[in-house]
Formats: structure tokens, sequence, C-alpha cells
């Protein structure tokens, strides 16, 4: 998504909107972890590879549309909610464009601009409308541009990164002759893919490598051991 540039540094801090890579690892990440717990959960209650697959399966196509829906909606909304902000921001410069100047002044001031450089800057911004409501949309309200496309966008992404990581703990089923060899199997590619993902994340953001990467594993595992405990216990119940 990409934000309005400014020609100076801020300390302030900014709202994290939804990007590629926060989509993609979402996406990626409830996938597995839902369609692991749901194998697990399953395989503990059954030895049928049938019903193991129909059950993941059927996980993974509903929590793909599912994901896909909620970052869709969820990015219509941010969307509405800045172009209702934007037109408020408008009428105010237009009605009380003193006090909005003086918003703009106060900013530069936190930022620590003052005296003859104080007014320049503010006088920059208000100068140009455009500048000046951009300025005050990101600097007084925290709130970055969100496309007309991308709702979409966000819905694709998302959607095809829950597919592909549901598909992780499903894929080493159509390999083994056994729900228990497929067990084994779908732990340890889910544990590999896991930790990779969080390798990745702060790999190209920030943070430490090995870090990111276990508590990535930890997470995903836990939500997997809890799904193969249901399903387990559920299993040894008679009905």
């Amino acid at each position: 998504m990409k934000k309005a540039d400014y020609p100076f540094r801020t300390d302030g801090e900014r709202h994290a909107e939804p990007t590629l890579l926060s989509n993609v690892i979402l996406g990626s990440q409830d996938g597995l972890v839902n369609v692991l717990g749901i194998v697990l959960g399953v395989s503990a209650a059954t030895s049928e590879l049938r019903i193991v697959f129909v059950a993941a399966l059927a996980a993974l196509g509903a929590e793909s549309i599912s994901m896909g829906a909620v970052a869709y909606t969820s990015t219509l909304a941010r969307r509405r909610h800045y172009l209702k902000e934007m037109e408020r921001e408008k009428r105010e410069v237009e009605e009380i464009p003193q006090a909005e100047r003086e918003e703009v002044r106060t900013i530069f001031k936190r930022w620590g601009y003052k005296g003859k450089e104080l007014e320049l800057m503010t006088g920059k911004i208000c100068k140009n409308r455009k500048a000046w409501l951009e300025f005050m949309m990101a600097h007084e309200l925290n709130l970055s541009p969100v496309g007309k496309n991308e709702a979409r966008r966000s819905f694709s992404v998302v959607l095809l990164a829950t597919v592909f990581g549901s598909i992780i703990p499903i894929l080493p089923f159509f390999f083994s002759g056994s729900v228990h060899g497929g067990i084994v199997a779908s732990i340890v590619l889910s544990a590999i893919t896991l930790f990779v993902i969080g390798y990745y994340e702060a790999k190209v953001t920030i943070g430490s490598l090995w870090k990111s990467g276990l508590e990535m594993l930890i997470i995903g595992m836990a939500a997997g051991g809890a799904g193969y405990l249901i399903g387990y216990f559920i299993g040894a119940v008679p009905v």
C-alpha cells in the first residue's frame, strides 16, 4: 500500500496497516495452523484416511473463503472510514482554517521545530490544500489511504495464502499409506514451514531470525497439539 511521502522525518506513531507481507503471513499461518489442528484432531479419532481427507479439504475450502472474505470486508471498512474522515477534514479546512493551521503547527512543534523554521514548515503544508489534507489524515488522525482496488487485492492475496498454508498439513497424507505415517510427516512438514515463515518475516522486517522462527513454530504446534488432544479424547469416548 502506497503511503504519502513527506520531506521530513517524524517520531510519532502510525497505525500499522495491512501490507502484502502481513496478508501473506496472516493467510498462510492461519490456514496451516487451523488445518493442522483439524488434521491431527481427526487423525487422533479415526484411522480412516478418507475421513481425514474429507475433513481437511472441507476445512481448506471454508477457511480460505472465510479468511479472504474477512480481508475484503475489513479493508473495505478501512477505505470507507478513511473517505469519511477525509470529507470531514475538507470541511474543517474550509470552515475553520485557522484552527486546522494551528493543528499543523502543533504537530511540527511536537517534532521539535521552532521559530522561523516552524512557521516556514507550517506555511509550506498549508499553502497546498492536497498536502494539507493528507498531512492531517496521516499525522492528526493516524490514517493511511486505502485504494479502491485494495479490498479485492487483499481478498485475493489472503485467500491464496490461506490455500497454500492449508495444503501443507494435508500433503503428507497423499503419500502415506497410513494415518499414523501421515501424522508424523504432517507435523514435521508443518513445523518446518512455520519456522520458515517466522524466519522470513524477521528477515524482511526486523527482529531475531531464529527467535521469530521459533515463536511461529511454537504457536502453530501448540494449536495443532490442542486439536490432537481434543480429537484423541473425543475418539476415546464411547458413543
